[in-house]
């Protein structure tokens, strides 16, 4: 495993450097934690030469990651692939996109959910929804989250086999970026940080955000550091969002309710609906990169999901067209919340051994379609460019 490990240890001086010079770190899950602190790579040209010739010799789960590191390598130096190049690349899926008629196949389930609450679809849809699940003081949000976590935390390692532990943190932070909350960590040590300024709980909420962040990143993460304490494991033991595992991450995450809570109405009504927003803003993320006017992609999401501020729609323009992060990584959460959607939509055997091969390694889209494949195209299965007539 030299060359993994030699992946590891360039990785790790590539992260110091971004995070001395105030940027976003590379590293957001070490599942390989301890050793002396990496002396900072001297610059980010040295980096994108080392990780090339590491790449000359690399096979398998490596070469995977290495494609991803230099493609958001390049990215960050200036590089702008097209938009299905560059998702390839780091996510390891297509974007091809969703017929317009699954959309609103989408939508329709979305709606009836809703109406079922007795919730009109408008611009009120996602308050009136807030209020029925039952609004929860941000105060309170750190123990509500726990407790929630604590009561499903059995289902989930039923579902999955876990038998790993970790240790739970739970900080506040204040950040101008589009992000309500995020979880990384080292080890069996798992950071939550919710971002106050966007942070808007409720009662059903926590039980939501429990499985997404606790049970689901964290839970998994720790999962990922057991095994490989345990075995000499193939795979880069960085976690990072620019790489392949996130359309797992990121699609299990949403996803979860639909396995274990599906007679939630409250709450499987917010997963549908995040289901079809996913897919709106994925057309929006398509047509952006493709050249369509900004002004016509705005129109677009306010059309398609009303209750959209444009404080909220600049956000997602600006970060799926702009940032080399966010142009790969935004990607994960409607190409990974459709695939699981439907995977809990079908259940049975397949959605068993999903959920287990899940917690055990940090599986990219090939190995997810291996494991079903009469499953959905990942990243969708073909669709214009151009947004569809609303």
């Amino acid at each position: 495993m030299r060359l993994r490990d030699e992946t590891e240890r360039v990785l790790r001086a590539w992260n110091a450097h971004e995070v001395a010079r105030g940027g976003s770190p590379i590293i957001d899950f070490d599942c390989r934690p301890g050793g002396p602190e990496p002396e900072p790579a001297p610059d980010r040209l040295t980096v994108l030469r080392r990780l090339a010739e590491l790449r000359a010799g690399a096979d398998g789960p490596v070469a995977d990651r290495l494609d991803a590191d230099l493609a958001y390598l390049g990215a960050l130096l200036g590089e702008r692939p097209p938009l299905g190049d560059y998702v390839r690349r780091t996510q390891g899926c297509g974007t091809a996109g969703w017929p317009a008629e699954y959309v609103a196949e989408r939508r329709d389930r979305a709606r009836a959910a809703l109406s079922g609450l007795g919730i009109e679809w408008g611009a009120r849809a996602s308050a009136d929804l807030r209020r029925l699940e039952g609004p929860l003081d941000v105060g309170d949000a750190p123990d509500a989250i726990r407790e929630a976590a604590a009561e499903l935390e059995p289902a989930v390692r039923e579902a999955t086999g876990s038998t790993a532990h970790y240790t739970l943190t739970i900080e506040t932070a204040e950040v101008d970026a589009y992000w309500a909350y995020w979880l990384d960590g080292a080890g069996h040590d798992v950071r939550l940080r919710l971002n106050l300024p966007n942070v808007e709980f409720t009662q059903a909420g926590a039980r939501q955000f429990a499985l997404h962040e606790v049970l689901g990143h964290g839970l998994q993460s720790a999962g990922f550091t057991a095994r490989a304490a345990a075995e000499d494991v193939p795979w880069v033991r960085l976690l990072s969002v620019h790489a392949p595992h996130q359309v797992l991450l990121e699609g299990l995450a949403q996803a979860w309710p639909l396995f274990l809570l599906p007679d939630d109405e409250v709450l499987i009504a917010r997963v549908r609906l995040g289901h079809y927003v996913q897919l709106v803003l994925a057309e929006a993320h398509r047509a952006i990169n493709d050249g369509t006017p900004a002004a016509e992609c705005a129109g677009h999401l306010r059309a398609a999901v009303p209750w959209l501020t444009d404080k909220a729609v600049s956000g997602y323009l600006a970060d799926r067209g702009l940032s080399p992060e966010h142009r790969s990584y935004m990607w994960a959460y409607p190409a990974g919340m459709d695939w699981f959607a439907c995977l809990a939509e079908t259940g049975g055997e397949v959605a068993r051994e999903v959920l287990r091969a899940a917690y055990r390694a940090p599986l990219t889209p090939a190995g997810l379609a291996a494991l079903w494949p009469e499953g959905p195209a990942i990243g969708g299965p073909g669709a214009p460019a151009a947004l569809r007539r609303l």
